[in-house]
């Protein structure tokens, strides 16, 4: 049954990506109908042809590299390494208008796949989890530069950086998204305490405590170097999330208290917990003692009894570098969850999206920021990103959200002038204007060719991190449950 989970899933991750495949270069090839273009090879995907056959004069196929797809427009600029030989022989030439006109059509038809996605989502709604909805401050990490600057939890954040917040995380408008794309040497922060009007920091996100040796070691070994990605900014700062229960341990603490998926724990004794992190500083503060959890159970409260424990076989050490008591859960990471109904409306979805990719695109090109390629996603990371929605309890929903972000980022990126990319041939078709006459001649085949080469390596490049996130791509509460937790009949010999 795993095993056709994953091949139903796989298959429904690869028909997603073919649809907007296709509608990109359908619009290429609508718009060469329409100009009159001669039409040579219509292809999903690159590569050895799988199947292939002509109709009226165009030969359509489906390659063997599931890596995109092109339409081959022997009258636009050549592109033989990419679409294999195409006649460009006794062709007539076509006006600058129509290549641009031909080249814009992708990335608008891209776009209006993002607007009719963004209408199925506004009529059928989305999950949304509590920390896209509320910028109160959930947890604070030890030792971070938000605790050393004085944030507490149950803060609220009003701005960061200069930008007012609606959410804590998010793609724009959120408090992550702030920190990580703030240049300055510090982050102001704008907080409101309840009782305490508003307070204003400015929180260094270098001041972290140092490594430790080892830390040290694996962060500047050659794996990192290739496949890690380098660290963003964060000040230690978590938003407001109830603390529910994804996965529970065999044989665990949580188990043996009766803790089952889907439980929402409320609090911890009398202390009310804004996240799971609050749980485990609550457990580590009182070592040894049995803990009242306040918990809501499909719409009951109930009070359950555990007392956390280091687990036995001590395999922890290699996990986490420490010994310290715990319960045995893996969390559910976006807590709480709400459906928005209708969702926001397909203007604001779009409106976001542009904004969040204009942001973007302006950070990769700052100096002073964070941001690198090496944060980018290639095939990989998107499809592993459309193979995780669609595992989630409401994927379908969140597939259509992410697909609007997706496509307005494929619009977006292809209108950038860059040649093999459709803003380049929309830049060459302006200077063939001004010219009065084509870019032509081996040069320009040199200057493809080099581009070409680029893009691709750019995607070996980003597939590289796109792997490291498979492998060692960060570590999660849910690692509690690679600790085995022994039965009680077999604790005696094996504790530490």
């Amino acid at each position: 049954m795993a095993w056709l989970n994953f091949l139903g899933t796989l298959l429904l991750v690869i028909l997603v990506f073919n649809l907007m495949i296709v509608v990109h270069e359908w619009g290429h090839f609508l718009a060469a109908r329409w100009r009159g273009l001669k039409i040579e090879k219509f292809y999903v995907w690159f590569g050895k042809p799988l199947w292939r056959k002509t109709i009226n004069g165009v030969e359509y196929g489906l390659g063997s590299i599931p890596f995109g797809g092109f339409v081959a427009l022997p009258q636009m600029a050549p592109m033989g390494g990419l679409e294999g030989e195409v006649n460009h022989q006794n062709v007539p030439p076509i006006s600058p208008l129509d290549k641009a006109i031909v080249a814009f059509a992708g990335p608008l038809f891209s776009f209006l796949l993002a607007c009719a996605f963004a209408v199925a989502v506004w009529q059928f709604g989305k999950p949304q989890s509590e920390a896209h909805s509320t910028t109160v401050v959930g947890h604070v990490a030890k030792d971070s530069p938000a605790a050393k600057a004085g944030i507490l939890p149950g803060d609220i954040v009003r701005s960061v950086d200069g930008h007012p917040v609606k959410r804590f995380e998010g793609l724009v408008d959120s408090v992550r998204w702030s920190m990580v794309a703030s240049e300055g040497d510090t982050i102001p922060f704008e907080i409101e305490r309840p009782g305490q009007g508003v307070m204003k920091f400015d929180i260094d996100p270098k001041a972290w405590p140092d490594l430790k040796e080892e830390e040290k070691a694996e962060k500047n070994s050659w794996w990192s170097a290739i496949f890690k990605r380098p660290d963003l900014r964060d000040v230690g700062l978590l938003g407001q999330m109830t603390p529910v229960v994804g996965i529970v341990g065999p044989n665990s603490p949580a188990e043996e208290a009766g803790l089952k998926s889907n439980d929402l724990v409320m609090r911890a004794d009398d202390v009310v917990l804004r996240s799971a992190g609050d749980l485990g500083d609550y457990i580590r503060a009182n070592p040894g003692k049995t803990i009242q959890l306040g918990i809501e159970r499909a719409g009951k409260e109930l009070t359950l009894p555990v007392t956390p424990r280091v687990p036995e076989k001590n395999n922890q050490k290699e996990i986490f570098k420490e010994e310290y008591p715990m319960i045995g859960v893996e969390w559910d990471v976006e807590g709480r969850r709400t459906t928005i109904r209708p969702g926001p409306t397909p203007v604001e979805q779009i409106s976001d999206a542009v904004r969040h990719m204009g942001a973007l695109v302006s950070k990769l090109l700052s100096p002073k920021s964070d941001l690198s390629p090496a944060h980018m996603s290639g095939p990989v990371g998107v499809g592993r990103l459309y193979y995780k929605l669609f595992q989630h309890p409401d994927g379908w929903r969140l597939v259509l959200w992410f697909s609007v972000v997706f496509n307005i980022n494929l619009a977006i990126l292809n209108m950038l002038p860059f040649p093999v990319l459709d803003g380049g041939h929309i830049t060459m078709a302006a200077i063939e204007s001004l010219r009065r006459r084509p870019p032509q001649g081996r040069l320009l085949e040199y200057i493809q060719t080099a581009c070409a080469l680029a893009l691709f390596g750019f995607l070996i490049f980003v597939t590289l991190k796109d792997t490291g996130d498979f492998f060692g791509g960060g570590k999660s509460d849910g690692k509690t449950l690679e600790i085995e937790w022994l039965p009680k009949e077999k604790r005696s010999a094996a504790a530490p």
